[in-house]
């Protein structure tokens, strides 16, 4: 069987990242990537947490 997997993206906000990444992390989502803003400016924080299994 496989996981199964929801994903989110959240801005991040530089001078509190770390807190923002905790309080997710805290509700069982994995960072995968951050990114640069599409507008060029700031952060972008893909997640991803199992959903259960198919």
């Amino acid at each position: 069987m496989a996981t199964t997997w929801e994903y989110a993206t959240i801005p991040l906000i530089i001078h509190n990242t770390k807190a923002v990444l905790d309080q997710w992390g805290a509700d069982g989502w994995e960072l995968v990537q951050v990114v640069t803003g599409p507008d060029g400016n700031g952060l972008v924080a893909y997640l991803k947490r199992p959903t259960g299994e198919k």
